[in-house]
């Protein structure tokens, strides 16, 4: 007798463990309590949906995760997902690692996902949020109750995301009250791949601007991480891939309101002896042009006028009139600007989440603890990756194995 599936989540991991259960001729039920699948999918990637990386390791993930991800991911890593979409007619295309589907289209994986789904049989409710799970008997069957009906399974799988993502998508967390009404313990949970907004009385770039620089994140002078890439600055905050990469290593001290900054060097590939000769070669420049002019080649228009006004100095001031320690201290800038954080912007500007169902009660095939048939996956648990298609690899690993498993 074919098992009986209920999956709460329409997203990538409800829909991938929907797939592989109905391929082993599971009877599945979907709920999604958006009007269509895969609403948040639709929009990663810049829209281009970045599906994975094929630089696909366990240090990828938050240091929770790190010892279960390289287990996890040695079950189903990267080249199942190439094959996972191979088999749904998806070509799979990289871009220096980054795995994109070969349309540059994130909605046309969403299609694939919804036709393999209909191929299969899989019933899909729209519009109905799971408000409970109910354990029948000796666990062997459950109910899953939403705000509409109820539906009994043999097994269920909570899908249900986390809280990042724009309201359009309806990312509220509603699955940590259920897992918490079974027994699981839930982990502080942040905003994760999130930019920062800046200090009321910070000056910023009077139009956003993006910059390739190194920025590092101290509290009280220590380094907390540092990382490279096109920082985006903009008048109220920071953001970029950069900025994204750190924040889930900051987000806890930003929300606790400590006195976290930003530190940026537009020059990274200098060091101290390379900078100091660029400065010596630039203060020959200094004659009858203005300050706008002498920094007209070094970096982006609007990085000067920033940096000028930080330095409250004049645009028209001469050259000549400007001393040579003066003229280093505004090199030295460049290599130093440090920027104070004030809070992040918050869950509906964040990619993923950080915290969530800890994963001590996650047993390796998905499963919680004390309840053989209710299966947790996706952003729901404790697990979060950098930016570069590793969260949509960990919804693809542990979809493919709850369904699997839970269609055994």
């Amino acid at each position: 007798m074919a098992r009986k599936i209920v999956i709460a989540g329409g997203g990538p991991a409800g829909m991938c463990a929907a797939i592989y259960a109905a391929r082993n001729g599971a009877d599945v039920t979907l709920i999604e309590k958006n009007s269509f699948l895969g609403k948040k999918l639709s929009m990663t990637g810049n829209g281009r949906c970045n599906l994975s990386n094929l630089e696909m390791n366990e240090k990828m993930y938050n240091l929770s995760a790190e010892k279960r991800m390289k287990e996890w991911l040695s079950v189903y890593g990267v080249l199942d997902v190439i094959n996972f979409f191979k088999s749904l007619g998806i070509v799979v295309k990289s871009e220096d690692g980054y795995l994109y589907p070969i349309s540059g289209q994130a909605s046309t994986v969403v299609t694939a996902f919804e036709n393999e789904l209909k191929r299969l049989g899989v019933r899909v409710v729209f519009g109905e949020q799971v408000k409970s799970v109910t354990v029948n008997g000796n666990e062997d069957s459950y109910t899953v109750v939403t705000n509409l009906n109820s539906y009994d399974g043999d097994r269920v799988i909570l899908a249900t995301g986390a809280l990042s993502g724009a309201k359009s998508t309806m990312s509220t967390g509603d699955g940590y009250y259920i897992c918490k009404q079974l027994g699981m313990s839930i982990k502080e949970t942040h905003p994760a791949l999130v930019g920062f907004k800046v200090d009321e009385n910070e000056i910023m770039p009077e139009a956003g601007v993006r910059c390739t620089a190194e920025v590092s994140f101290t509290l009280g002078g220590e380094v907390l991480c540092s990382e490279y890439g096109e920082v985006q600055f903009t008048r109220d905050g920071i953001s970029g891939i950069p900025v994204m990469q750190a924040s889930s290593k900051i987000i806890k001290f930003v929300d606790e309101k400590k006195p976290i900054y930003a530190c940026i060097n537009f020059f990274p590939d200098y060091d101290d002896e390379d900078f100091k000769s660029l400065e010596d070669e630039m203060l020959r420049l200094r004659d009858e042009r203005t300050l706008k002019e002498f920094l007209n080649g070094l970096c982006n228009s609007n990085i000067n006028d920033m940096i000028i006004r930080r330095m409250k100095m004049g645009y028209s001031m001469k050259m000549k009139n400007i001393s040579e320690s003066m003229v280093r201290s505004i090199f030295d800038s460049y290599r130093s600007l440090k920027i104070k954080i004030s809070d992040s912007f918050g869950y509906q500007a964040a990619q993923v989440t950080s915290g969530g169902v800890s994963l001590g009660d996650i047993k390796d095939d998905m499963t919680v603890n004390g309840h053989s048939g209710v299966f947790v996956i996706g952003e729901l648990a404790d697990v979060d990756g950098r930016c570069g298609g590793y969260n949509l690899q960990w919804a693809f690993t542990s979809g493919s194995i709850a369904g699997t498993v839970a269609s055994l």
